[in-house]
């Protein structure tokens, strides 16, 4: 059983690790990785032993997350694949890692844009033959793949989940 349980727990770092890289080569999130995330919370909960109603209250997390992402998107300031990867995050942190994943995804957001103003700022002539997602990624007011600062601040976030702390009082 701990074999099946932490292939499960190792179903978020993946996930967020191929969200981030694929945001930042085609500054878009697939649907299929937020949705995976969404369905397989639910035996990976179930595996570590989570409380019916602590899994209520993960869901309550990921609900509220969405509702606030979603106003994010319809201000523009994110994307929407953005707002799915950050509710599906708040699913599996749920309300004691959320607050640590904001914290870190607004900490490792800020680097990321101001490794990426310096970059736009210096690469211009180094473009050259470079891949064209590179390319995009350096136009000087291009859009952020934020997905890269979500899936790091989901990646730093998660020792501290609920499901990892069940998981390690198992072993």
């Amino acid at each position: 059983m701990d074999a099946l349980t932490l292939t499960l727990l190792s179903i978020l770092p993946a996930l967020a690790i191929t969200a981030g890289l694929k945001d930042l080569i085609s500054m878009t999130i697939p649907n299929w990785i937020s949705g995976t995330l969404i369905v397989a919370f639910f035996p990976a909960a179930l595996a570590v032993g989570l409380a019916p109603m602590a899994i209520a209250a993960h869901v309550g997390v990921a609900v509220a997350a969405l509702f606030i992402g979603a106003g994010m998107f319809a201000l523009r300031w994110i994307g929407g694949g953005d707002a799915k990867l950050i509710a599906a995050s708040c699913l599996w942190l749920g309300v004691t890692g959320a607050g640590m994943f904001l914290l870190w995804t607004g900490v490792m957001g800020g680097l990321f844009c101001l490794v990426l103003i310096f970059a736009r700022f210096y690469s211009r002539p180094y473009l050259l033959g470079a891949p064209g997602w590179v390319v995009q990624l350096m136009e000087p007011r291009g859009d952020i793949p934020y997905g890269v600062a979500i899936a790091a601040g989901a990646l730093m976030a998660y020792p501290s989940s609920p499901l990892l702390e069940l998981f390690a009082r198992g072993l």
